[in-house]
């Protein structure tokens, strides 16, 4: 059953032709009636069926309009990092206890980041953080000697960029409360690192079949991109 809400909502607003991020804004942020900030989420879909295989997307971008979101990250270091975590902002910071602790199923944290010689001791508990996503990666900046850059990056609007098996991926581009300007330079910093990741599969035609926007419990609408990718 749809709510009253939902039902005042515009329909078959997938059926319209695509328009620019920059005019279906306004309207996204129309179609916010609960009382909460809802997220505004951007929906791709990729054309990951290759004659060389399937194309498998995993990066990440730094937001400079930031998320909104709050993200608790916790560090596995040595004693010696201890204070250059916790003075970037680290929420959890520990060793060879904490990891004991991560072993027996306390994930309470969203984000984890280690360095290098840690590795080696979480790199054990696959079982444990993989599922979850929470498993560092060099590639994704959470395996980093440079605890403080990896830290801000990840408290300050840092989001991964993943497909799923059957090529889409989801990314939220920042609140309704935030400014259009503040918007639209996620939505570029995303389609920007779309189009590297692109030219670094070298792919035949376009990456990017079908882009949406939406809110959190609103209706989506087609994007018209601004650039092939």
């Amino acid at each position: 059953m749809s709510s009253k809400r939902f039902k005042k909502l515009p329909e078959k607003t997938k059926d319209l032709n695509p328009e620019s991020i920059e005019k279906l804004l306004p309207i996204i942020k129309k179609n916010c009636t609960t009382k909460f900030d809802e997220s505004l989420d951007l929906s791709f879909q990729i054309n990951n069926k290759q004659k060389k295989g399937e194309v498998n997307i995993r990066t990440i971008v730094n937001l400079p309009g930031g998320t909104g979101k709050k993200v608790k990250v916790a560090v596995v270091c040595e004693d010696g990092k201890s204070k250059e975590a916790k003075d970037a902002g680290a929420d959890i910071v520990g060793g060879d206890e904490f990891i004991e602790k991560i072993k027996s199923g306390e994930l309470n944290f969203e984000k984890l980041i280690c360095t290098p010689s840690m590795m080696i001791k979480l790199s054990k508990l696959g079982k444990v953080l993989g599922p979850k996503g929470l498993m560092p990666n060099p590639k994704l900046g959470s395996v980093s000697d440079n605890i403080k850059e990896a830290v801000t990056n990840a408290k300050s609007g840092q989001v991964e960029i993943r497909n799923d098996k059957d090529g889409n991926i989801g990314v939220s581009i920042g609140k309704k409360s935030f400014h259009d300007d503040q918007l639209l330079k996620n939505y570029h910093a995303i389609l920007d690192t779309l189009e590297k990741e692109k030219s670094n599969n070298t792919l035949k035609g376009d990456l990017i079949k079908n882009t949406f926007v939406t809110s959190s419990m609103g209706v989506s609408y087609k994007v018209k991109l601004g650039k092939l990718i």
